[in-house]
């Protein structure tokens, strides 16, 4: 019953409504960059009030420096400000494919999308970014040079840390939304396990500096986070089968053969 929608729709039905959610995405972005061009100057004097910035002298080595800041600023408040909208048209548009009870419990994932991303933000601001700065300045006086750091240096430095590992704190949700299309299972994620723990511990030395403390520091959250989403997982998984072996059981009572 619930596919019925989806097999109904042409491809160009389906262009359509793609071609329909990505201009309401589009809407919302430039929305909430009103709110980011007001929000982004104090947002900006926070950070630079708060260590390391706050003993960093400023400068700006182009023209185009602040500019491109500011509006940097004003599109990531503009992104995290339009995230539940944005997670609600993707959800719109694959919400045809599923079934009602799949509808409801995949829309429910979008607040703890959210949650998860700012929760990444504040993780890697406050512990992994300070790391990374105090490891590079380290290296830098140790060869006795003089810190003259510009502005889109620093916050260039700092949005390559913080973004992508604010993206990998979204690993649940992602696990959870496609165990639940039954595309994943907890069986084939612990299979993969030394692959995937291979992998989020490349990411985790990749995201931090090259020593060994910071790279357990960030891989042990990583980690944890894929054993959670395993947990997650199995709890779907273990949900979907009794589901289909109540149907079953209520077909062979029904079935006249």
């Amino acid at each position: 019953m619930g596919m019925e929608p989806m097999d109904d729709m042409s491809l160009v039905e389906h262009l359509g409504e793609l071609r329909k959610r990505i201009i309401w995405i589009l809407i919302i972005l430039v929305l909430g960059m009103v709110v980011g061009f007001f929000a982004a100057q104090p947002i900006i004097e926070y950070l630079k009030s708060t260590e390391p910035a706050a003993s960093m002298s400023w400068h700006a080595f182009s023209l185009w420096d602040g500019i491109s800041i500011y509006m940097k600023f004003a599109f990531i408040i503009a992104l995290i400000l339009a995230l539940p909208m944005i997670l609600y048209q993707i959800w719109s548009f694959v919400s045809p494919g599923l079934r009602p009870e799949e509808r409801m419990a995949t829309l429910r994932y979008i607040p703890i999308a959210v949650l998860l991303f700012l929760t990444g933000v504040a993780f890697a601001y406050y512990v992994i970014f300070p790391l990374a700065f105090n490891f590079t300045s380290t290296v830098t006086r140790s060869l006795n040079l003089v810190e003259t750091y510009g502005v889109s240096q620093y916050f260039t430095f700092m949005f390559n840390i913080v973004l992508p590992m604010a993206l990998l704190f979204e690993l649940p949700v992602i696990v959870m939304f496609l165990t639940k299309l039954r595309i994943l299972n907890p069986r084939l994620l612990r299979k993969i396990r030394k692959v995937a723990y291979f992998a989020l511990i490349v990411v985790a030395t990749l995201v931090t500096p090259p020593d060994f403390i910071s790279d357990i520091l960030v891989a042990i959250p990583l980690l944890l986070l894929y054993e959670f989403s395993v947990l997650l997982s199995g709890m779907i998984y273990r949900k979907q089968l009794a589901a289909d072996a109540a149907w079953e059981a209520d077909y062979s009572r029904t079935d006249p053969t």
